[in-house]
């Protein structure tokens, strides 16, 4: 099974040039076949393909559980997963959209589609947010080694439950959702957390898996907000110790939504943005 980086000899310049020893995230085709027919082929780190297939599906609604699957196969090369489900007869969906960023990631599902808004008493101080972000990228393997990796956890509460790496953002929510599948969890009311940019796609995924907080280190898209708000999901940015961008259902947070917005000075007029000092 590949370790994820690939090592390789390189040129640094750091006052004078010398080469070093290094190592570089993997990046591989996996294809994903179902039932014998390829679905899907996507730029992924070679790590966890099981779990990157099954989340996928799973994802995509083409499964609602371990109970449609009856095998999982990584192939030697482990550049393709066989997912057998119990039910002979599928027919793979038509209409594929490839989506924004790295990984050339795809997707089957109408990202414009209406979903019913996210119910969830779920509430989280800042601070907390902010200390599992940093937990999570602690908790990495691959970051530290290579760079270049993009990295996802799920949380209950103030406890961190799992972390998936790859060097695709959208792949690393796919095998946090196999992950849970494998380990009979639902991700329902945790906390999603990325290092990756929160697109339209990224926001979709969240949403059904049914997590009511989402919060990344980058910048979301202008969809993913108004998809956030519309889904009644709290979507933060530019996560760090003490900061973050709150850009829709601040009050997760513990923010008023009129009376905290307004004595916040770095807003957007548009409401758009709330810039959220802490701690």
């Amino acid at each position: 099974m590949s370790s994820g980086v690939v090592p390789f000899e390189y040129q640094r310049l750091d006052g004078d040039w010398a080469e070093v020893a290094g190592e570089v995230i993997e990046e591989a085709f996996v294809s994903i076949f179902v039932n014998g027919q390829e679905l899907a082929t996507i730029m992924s780190t070679p790590r966890d393909q099981d779990k990157l297939a099954l989340g996928f599906l799973r994802n995509e609604n083409i499964i609602e559980g371990l109970d449609d699957v009856r095998a999982v196969h990584i192939c030697p090369s482990g550049s393709c997963v066989d997912v057998w489900l119990r039910h002979g007869e599928f027919k793979p969906p038509q209409r594929r959209i490839l989506t924004s960023g790295c990984g050339g990631g795809v997707t089957f599902t109408d990202l414009a589609e209406t979903l019913p808004p996210l119910e969830s008493g779920v509430c989280m101080p800042a601070a907390t947010v902010s200390a599992l972000m940093i937990e999570m990228q602690r908790g990495g393997t691959l970051y530290a080694r290579s760079r270049g990796v993009h990295t996802a956890g799920l949380a209950l509460g103030a406890e961190l439950r799992a972390v998936a790496e790859d060097v695709g953002r959208h792949n690393t929510l796919d095998k946090l959702r196999g992950d849970f599948m494998l380990r009979g969890l639902d991700p329902r009311d945790h906390i999603l957390l990325t290092t990756g940019r929160i697109s339209s796609e990224m926001i979709s995924k969240a949403a059904r898996m049914g997590c009511p907080i989402v919060a990344s280190r980058t910048s979301p898209t202008s969809m993913s907000v108004r998809l956030a708000r519309e889904w009644n999901i709290t979507l933060c940015g530019y996560v760090r110790r003490g900061r973050m961008n709150v850009y829709a259902h601040p009050e997760r947070l513990g923010i008023n939504e009129t009376a905290d917005v307004e004595a916040v000075d770095n807003r957007v007029l548009s409401g758009l943005v709330v810039a959220v000092p802490y701690g």
